[in-house]
């Protein structure tokens, strides 16, 4: 009768957990996707046209990866809502391989968990979003998986996360840049961490940059006849400066020797990036990048080579901007002209849902949103870096000192490429200050639930 009594107990938990599974994977998409539920049409932002853009144009612009281009056009005529599906999916997924790693993937834990970073982060705005942003966090964690924890995934998973992580790294530079960097710093710290990360994971980590480098090469020869990389770099570089300042001192000292297409506009360059190259200015008036491009690669080399002082100043000054620029919705609160002729042009059939959407009758209004969401990225970021620091003292370190490493890594190597290269963004730290939120929860569950946090799970090299 005991033993009874104790199957039926422990067969009405299994029921209860499988029913608090179903929920979870039902409620945690939808409520990822909540933004562009109420909005009744996915969120958009101005650089969404230029990816839509490049299946119907077939060449080459800057900073728009035709592998993400062709992404969205894969959703075409499902609204779009097939990429958020796979956006919602793939999060929920991420969150629950990651928790689970860490052995504490309960379903009502992760159903908290992700409630936490619906109401308090940019998650959901970011999923919601035509946009390659959701995936930058997704990479840094997949990546932490697939190199630190290979052996607590299948090969069906592993598979998943190599190909979602090569993915990531093709959508964007400034996200291929942060992979390679984290894995740089693996290779550099692996012979310290007495087999905590393996050559094979390493290997297989390393491989998904040279996989999403290809899968981008691929894309843009198949669509431009070009076997060349994303354009722009010298562009946007180029933008940062002049912000900085620096284009205006180049021009002051060499246009008395050097004729230059921009000596006679010196004195009518805009203070900002953004109004340089995306506003009414002289770069519409050379001709953008095709008329001036050769002539920004030309200065930004230049003012590197002659004023190393002050671009170090510059990039230390912008890292730490960036690092406080955390506010959700940047880019979509405001007019995307683009955005709305790319799609006027090439997809008229989603015109009417499109400028029904609350996005497009200005009902959006992130003030209230970041009055929580800006402290809880900002104090996130620091007690992440809190875990990494206090794990540092433990010997062997722990898997959370690992994943708080990796992302406090992440976080301030997105902040210096995005603040180098482009000059500080809300959009791009918002992007990867969630993840950061996520490692302190998983503190916190260990923490409260009596884990001590120091499983080693080591493995041999």
């Amino acid at each position: 009768m005991g033993g009874s009594q104790i199957n039926t107990q422990i067969l009405r938990a299994r029921i209860a957990d499988s029913r608090l599974v179903w929920i979870a994977a039902i409620a945690i998409p939808l409520m990822l996707l909540a933004p562009a539920l109420w909005n009744g049409y996915p969120l958009l932002q101005w650089d969404t046209g230029g990816y839509l853009a490049r299946w119907y144009e077939g060449y080459l612009v800057p900073s728009r990866s035709t592998v993400f281009g062709l992404y969205l056009h894969f959703g075409e005529d499902s609204a779009f809502w097939i990429n958020l599906g796979i956006q919602g999916l793939a999060t929920l997924w991420v969150l629950q391989l990651t928790l689970r790693a860490f052995e504490i993937a309960q379903p009502l834990r992760l159903l908290a968990m992700s409630l936490v970073l619906v109401l308090a982060t940019a998650l959901p705005w970011l999923a919601s979003t035509l946009l390659t942003d959701i995936y930058a966090g997704l990479s840094v964690l997949s990546l932490f998986i697939l190199v630190a924890h290979g052996e607590r995934t299948s090969t069906v998973e592993k598979c998943s996360l190599f190909a979602l992580t090569a993915f990531a790294a093709a959508t964007h530079s400034a996200t291929l840049a942060v992979l390679l960097g984290l894995c740089c710093l693996g290779w550099i710290v692996r012979p310290f961490l007495r087999g905590r990360i393996t050559v094979s994971g390493l290997t297989q980590g390393s491989l998904t940059l040279v996989v999403g480098a290809a899968m981008l090469l691929a894309a843009n020869f198949a669509l431009s006849g070009k076997l060349a990389w994303t354009p722009g770099g010298y562009g946007v570089a180029f933008g940062r400066m002049l912000q900085d300042g620096i284009v205006a001192r180049y021009l002051k000292e060499h246009c008395p020797q050097q004729q230059l297409k921009l000596c006679p506009y010196r004195d009518q360059l805009p203070a900002t990036a953004d109004r340089f190259l995306w506003g009414s200015s002289v770069f519409n008036t050379l001709g953008r990048f095709q008329g001036l491009g050769d002539e920004m690669s030309f200065i930004v080399l230049r003012s590197l080579a002659e004023y190393p002082a002050r671009q170090v100043e510059a990039a230390i000054t912008g890292t730490a901007r960036q690092l406080v620029h955390v506010a959700t919705g940047e880019g979509t609160n405001e007019w995307i002209g683009h955005t709305y002729g790319i799609i006027e042009r090439y997809i008229p059939a989603q015109l009417k849902a499109m400028r029904a959407a609350n996005q497009q009758r200005w009902r959006l209004d992130f003030v209230a949103i970041n009055r929580l969401h800006v402290p809880v990225a900002l104090a996130s970021m620091l007690l992440a870096a809190i875990v990494f620091g206090g794990g540092l003292r433990r010997r062997p370190l722990d898997d959370l000192t690992l994943l708080a490493g990796t992302v406090t890594f992440a976080v301030l190597g997105n902040a210096f490429i995005c603040a180098v290269i482009s000059g500080p963004h809300d959009r791009y730290g918002a992007r990867m200050a969630w993840v950061a939120t996520f490692v302190v929860l998983i503190a916190a569950a260990r923490r409260f639930s009596g884990e001590d946090g120091l499983r080693d799970g080591s493995v041999s090299p």
